[in-house]
């Protein structure tokens, strides 16, 4: 056989390498982009991420306001957009939304005198900055800070940014509106004007809502002055153009009927698993763990074995839920689109920095059920929107009054949780059909993802987690009482029923689409993503840990004395572990007490339960005063360099153990008031004390 020479081996290699290019085109490569195919967040940043040039984009979309947002929970995300469209249709200003993690930062020193920008900033755990600010927050607090003209802090570098703030924040929380006053005063420092006065929302409070629209009026009094603006009626323009499909039904494969993303459309879901990207879990153990009726606690485990999702012992677990069949039924019911729910609609921005919330093409059911917080609060200025698209002339009226009066506004909806579809049914029980679905999806939040502490550990079970949640319910007496229900806890319970064989699940008179998206999620799987936290045990176990945790607020601590144990039965030196827990009574509602047994077996002396309970005599007994009654224990850990954890309640419970360990401090060194404050102070500035609480 002849040998082959130099040129026949390189004219055979480019056939072969020609002929694999031509067979695997369109599947490792020349693949047409899909926007969704990694998320729809960035499917509908695609856009705006062509360039990471806010002004750039600014330019190329001929706006001249920007509004950028820093958000957890979509609450910032929805007043940003609200800005945007006021300052559109009242005062003709060219604006757009921009999330704070799709842009670079460095030429803000040549952002134009003649634009505005816009912070709606919220404060998220302990001052820390939201998931999508945290690039944004970094650039801007640097010591070391430059911009693209070269010009540092002492050089003024953004004296022509023109600038208003708004924050988002709860006061029962240690670093109350830390992000914006932080973002405030560094914009000032380096030259930045800021028209109008920061406005604060305090969710602590609960008013949140009026401390917005407060602050907004003056704010565009002010910024209409400065820009020259007048003001004009305001008429609704949508952001989103929809288009009712006839060529598309739900069965067609191109249509969303409930999935994320295009990977998950087409069953080829695939990591990283994120906040855009949900990992579709497998349930393998649910139970109850309250033994009263008529209130629930759920535990269950979740399987991310293959998922490559890890956790770390004290982060959070994000579960995506489904709304009830019951408030997708009443709201595609008032606004007239009960016999059109599975029709396919289209969706498009009409404006090119608009973002469109989910994916489509879906159908009206699937945008509702999946990707709309039907059920969240609503505000007065939605409400007034809405009044143009009543039924009648009284409706409107009603709308109006609604709108305008805030006193009467928190009667009839604020007090009685009335989500936006019993909001119409009680001011008119005619059909809303006048209503665009269009106003609907951009005044609703996003259904967002709900976190649970982790009450597992990650040494014992790496690839199985553990959620522990108390099924929610409101109840509003009055002529018209109101059941609320958490929508997500009440999905699980859903799902724990299905798990145990109910054919179909009905808790509390709710039903879900509990099998998901084309039954997806059937064998009870839950869509997920971990968040990971900075509430963690000491890396040396031999240090005391002191920890607080009443009720649900035990669930990471759980997984910290089984971290604890386990590290025990390896032989490693454990030091002191104290638990404080308190709920009703312990034949009701005591979490894991045979668990704690076990536990005790394993670390001996080292682990300590000290219980309160709040119904078990007249005497009401909670997790503070049992701390009181081990003040000198409590403070020989802390003066051991021991670390104090708190998870819970943050307007009542939270808030009250810190009061409790600061007099304990002083009563036991002997020191002043202030001194005790003090040093509890400098203890959440070191880590030594760690809060994981909500409101």
């Amino acid at each position: 056989m002849a040998q082959l020479d130099t040129l026949d081996l390189i004219v055979l290699i480019a056939l072969l390498v020609g002929t694999a290019a031509y067979f695997t085109k369109g599947t490792y490569w020349g693949v047409p982009k899909d926007p969704y195919a990694a998320s729809f967040a960035s499917a509908n940043g695609a856009k705006a991420g062509k360039t990471r040039n806010i002004l750039e984009k600014m330019d190329e979309s001929g706006k001249n306001a920007v509004i950028f947002y820093g958000s957890q929970t979509g609450t910032a995300e929805d007043y940003a957009s609200r800005l945007a469209k006021e300052g559109s249709s009242r005062f003709g200003l060219k604006t757009m939304v921009a999330d704070l993690e799709d842009y670079d930062y460095e030429n803000l020193d040549t952002f134009p005198a003649d634009k505005i920008a816009m912070f709606v900033l919220a404060t998220y755990g302990e001052g820390e900055p939201t998931d999508n600010a945290v690039d944004f927050y970094e650039f801007i607090m640097g010591e070391d800070i430059s911009f693209s003209g070269g010009g540092g802090i002492d050089s003024s570098p953004l004296s022509d940014l023109n600038f208003v703030a708004f924050g988002l924040g709860n006061n029962t929380y240690e670093h109350y509106q830390a992000l914006v006053r932080r973002v405030n005063t560094a914009l000032l420092k380096l030259g930045a004007h800021r028209i109008s006065a920061a406005g604060e929302g305090d969710d602590g409070a609960g008013t949140m809502e009026e401390d917005f629209l407060a602050w907004k009026e003056p704010m565009w009094t002010e910024l209409a002055q400065k820009m020259n603006l007048e003001e004009r009626e305001a008429v609704y323009e949508p952001v989103f153009g929809i288009t009712e499909r006839d060529d598309l039904t739900p069965d067609t494969k191109e249509v969303y009927v409930g999935e994320p993303n295009k990977n998950h459309l087409e069953g080829t879901s695939r990591g990283p698993y994120n906040a855009h990207n949900p990992y579709i879990a497998p349930i393998v153990e649910s139970r109850e763990v309250f033994t009263v009726k008529g209130r629930n606690c759920l535990h269950m485990e979740i399987d991310v074995s293959g998922s490559n999702l890890s956790y770390t012992t004290g982060d959070h677990i994000a579960v995506w839920p489904t709304n009830a069949g019951r408030e997708v039924d009443r709201f595609l019911n008032i606004l007239g689109l009960s016999d059109r729910r599975h029709k396919v609609i289209s969706v498009k921005g009409l404006d090119p920095t608009a973002r469109v919330p989910f994916p489509t093409p879906t159908t009206y059911d699937a945008a509702i059920r999946y990707h709309m917080e039907i059920c969240g609060p609503v505000s007065r200025q939605f409400v007034a929107s809405l009044a143009a698209f009543a039924p009648d002339e009284a409706s409107k009226d009603e709308m109006t009054r609604l709108g305008d009066d805030k006193d009467y506004f928190r009667e009839r909806v604020s007090n009685q949780y009335l989500n936006i579809a019993q909001v119409l049914e009680r001011v008119c029980e005619a059909k809303w059909s006048k209503v665009p679905f269009s106003i609907m999806m951009e005044s609703i939040q996003k259904l967002q993802p709900r976190y649970y502490s982790i009450s597992s550990s990650s040494l014992v079970q790496k690839t199985k987690i553990s959620i522990t949640a108390v099924v929610e319910e409101i109840r509003v007496p009055g002529s018209k009482p109101n059941i609320v229900k958490g929508v997500t806890t009440n999905y699980l319970l859903a799902l724990k029923q299905k798990q145990h064989g109910e054919p179909e699940p009905d808790p509390h008179g709710l039903t879900y689409a509990i099998t998901g998206p084309r039954n997806k999620y059937d064998g009870c799987h839950v869509p997920v993503h971990v968040r990971h936290s900075n509430f963690k045990l000491p890396s040396d176990p031999s240090k005391p840990v002191i920890m607080v945790g009443p009720g649900s607020g035990v669930a990471p601590f759980r997984g910290f004395i089984q971290e604890r144990a386990a590290q025990a039965k390896a032989g490693e030196k454990v030091g002191k572990t104290i638990l404080f827990y308190g709920c009703r009574k312990p034949t009701e509602d005591f979490l894991y007490k045979d668990e704690w047994e076990m536990y005790k077996q394993a670390l001996g002396d080292s682990f300590e339960l000290i219980t309160a309970f709040s119904r078990e005599t007249a005497e009401k007994v909670y997790v503070q005063q049992r701390l009181s009654e081990q003040a000198t224990l409590v403070n020989e850990l802390l003066q051991q360099k021991g670390n104090f954890y708190v998870c819970g309640d943050a307007s009542n419970m939270a808030r009250e153990v810190n009061t409790m360990l600061s007099q304990i401090v002083a009563n036991q060194r002997g020191l002043s008031a202030e001194k005790g404050e003090e040093i509890v102070k400098s203890m959440r500035s070191s880590n030594q004390y760690q809060e994981d609480v909500w409101s």
